[in-house]
C-alpha cells in the first residue's frame, strides 16, 4: 500500500465555469487556471502521483505545454489513473476536503463522488468528499478562491 497527499488552490475568475469534482456548480465566477482549474481533481491527482513519487500535475502536465490548455481535469485524472495502473497499483480510496466560503458544496457532493469513483474504477463508498469554510479567514474566507486537499491510498494489484 502507498499513500499520498495532494493540495491545490485557485483564485476566482470572471467568465469561466466553476467546475469542482468534475461537476459544474452554479456560481457567478469560475476558477483561474491553464486547464478547467478543477481544484478538487487536481488535489486528487497530486495525491495519487505523490503516492508513487511521480511529482505533481504541474510536472506531468505542465502549463507551458499548450496541448493542456483548457483540458478537462477529468481527463487528467484518467491519465493519472493509467500511470497508477501501469505501475501495478489501483486506488483503494480517496478522502478529500474542499475549502470554500462559497458556493455551498453539499448539493453537489453525491454527483462528485459518483463521477470520481467512475473514473477511478472504484466503488462510490471509496470516495469521500467533504467541504468546509474558513469562517471568513484567509483567501478562501475572503471569497478570493477555493482550495482542496486529498489523500489517496493505492493498493498493489
Amino acid at each position: 500500500m502507498k499513500i499520498g497527499i495532494g493540495c491545490d488552490a485557485h483564485r476566482f475568475a470572471q467568465g469561466r465555469k466553476l467546475i469542482i469534482g468534475g461537476v459544474e456548480l452554479a456560481h457567478s465566477e469560475g476558477l483561474m487556471g491553464h486547464s478547467d482549474a478543477d481544484v478538487l481533481l487536481h488535489a486528487i491527482c497530486d495525491a495519487m502521483l505523490g503516492a508513487l513519487a511521480l511529482g505533481d500535475i504541474g510536472h506531468q502536465f505542465p502549463d507551458s505545454d499548450e496541448s493542456f490548455r483548457g483540458i478537462a481535469s477529468t481527463e487528467l485524472l484518467r491519465r493519472v489513473k493509467e500511470m497508477v495502473e501501469a505501475r501495478g497499483y489501483a486506488v483503494g480510496n480517496v478522502d478529500c476536503t474542499i475549502v470554500a466560503q462559497e458556493p455551498r458544496i453539499s448539493p453537489y457532493v453525491g454527483s462528485m463522488r459518483g463521477l470520481i469513483a467512475g473514473i477511478l474504477g472504484c466503488e462510490t463508498d471509496c470516495v469521500s468528499v467533504k467541504a468546509t469554510t474558513t469562517e471568513g479567514m484567509g483567501f478562501c474566507g475572503r471569497r478570493e478562491g477555493i482550495a482542496a486537499m486529498a489523500v489517496a491510498c493505492l493498493i498493489k494489484l
